[in-house]
């Protein structure tokens, strides 16, 4: 296929774990020489239904027939929200990046797989698609996790580390040598989100229901002592170690569930804040739905001396669909946008599936 030029316009769409919805946004990248900028012309975030929060969590459990049927309904359903925000900014990109959205991520097993059919997404759209973003680094050993760190060094290298709070929080940062480094730290959203519900909400806004409990310090050193954080080097967290180990913690606790999600947020923060520390990061930008619970930064902010950085609503809310952007951009053109020092993958590659129309 025939490269983009050096500034496009390409659509990222990305599902996080934590289940809020499809984040979509229309990004200008202007490469010039080593050096891209880039520019949002327009952002939105559709949010799940209940019916399409369901069939994302029983999708780990439907058969193989089910699985694939929905595969191809999801990947429909991310082009109709493609149209209808392209209809409503007026603009046609050249490429759209969809990340899809995780439901099995075992790389130890060698897979790591994104419901969302991309050639359903660029039949529907009529714009060559990329997806799949993970497979080649997983086939090459690699955790096939975290992608964004490419983006942070290459579109925000001022900062000494991004730090993303999703359903699941990671971290990059350059070493010593200059390397970009970086891995899933700890569970975030997708705990607190999991307790928020039994709640009756679908989030703690601003981390009002946190400020009500207390910590239960048992359990605070049981979530603060898994394994995971004790590994060095490239590591990912999926869902299945989420339910075995940490929903695990949560169904043996008595706690109340003001307490639970107390305690949740202050081992986040612990977690968060030691890893800072740790790497000596002196300045952290923080993005992911994360950013915006109050609770949770004042507490990262009270453990650490890094100073942490919020930016505009914007860029905190879509940073990671504007990175996948990034990585659908590189991939056409046929520059690396996998990391091995990331991932530990054998080598960099250029990742994802293209979908042409």
């Amino acid at each position: 296929m025939e490269k983009l030029n050096t500034k496009n316009l390409v659509l990222g769409i990305m599902s996080g774990t934590s289940l809020d919805g499809l984040d979509l946004a229309l990004c200008e990248f202007d490469r010039i020489s080593d050096t891209t900028t880039f520019k949002i012309l327009g952002a939105k975030t559709s949010h799940y239904s209940p019916l399409w929060k369901k069939r994302l969590s029983d999708i780990t459990i439907a058969s193989a027939e089910d699985y694939f049927k929905l595969h191809a309904v999801y990947g429909q359903f991310i082009a109709e929200e493609a149209n209808q925000f392209l209809k409503a900014l007026k603009i046609q990109p050249d490429l759209i990046a969809s990340h899809g959205h995780t439901v099995f991520h075992q790389p130890a097993l060698g897979f790591s797989t994104q419901i969302g059919c991309g050639a359903t997404i660029a039949a529907n759209t009529g714009i060559t698609t990329v997806c799949d973003f993970r497979s080649l680094d997983v086939a090459l050993h690699g955790q096939g996790a975290p992608l964004v760190p490419i983006g942070d060094k290459l579109l925000f290298g001022k900062h000494t580390a991004c730090l993303n709070i999703g359903g699941i929080a990671n971290i990059s940062f350059d070493d010593a040598q200059g390397k970009r480094v970086a891995y899933d730290v700890c569970e975030a959203n997708m705990l607190l989100n999991y307790l928020a519900e039994k709640a009756g909400k679908e989030y703690d806004k601003g981390g009002e229901m946190a400020r009500k409990g207390k910590v239960d310090e048992i359990l605070l050193h049981q979530f603060n002592c898994l394994e995971h954080y004790t590994h060095a080097g490239a590591k990912s967290i999926g869902r299945e170690w989420f339910e075995e180990h940490v929903l695990k913690l949560v169904h043996e606790s008595k706690s109340s569930n003001p307490d639970l999600l107390t305690t949740a947020t202050e081992h986040i923060a612990t977690i968060i804040s030691r890893e800072l520390n740790l790497k000596h990061i002196k300045s952290c930008l923080v993005s992911g739905g994360g950013a915006f619970n109050s609770f949770l930064i004042s507490k990262v902010r009270a453990k650490t001396p890094c100073e942490i950085i919020v930016p505009e609503d914007e860029l905190v809310n879509f940073k990671e669909a504007l990175i996948f952007a990034f990585l659908g951009y590189l991939r056409v053109n046929a520059i690396p946008n996998t990391l091995a020092t990331v991932t530990g993958a054998k080598h960099n590659s250029i990742g994802g599936a293209v979908y042409l129309v």
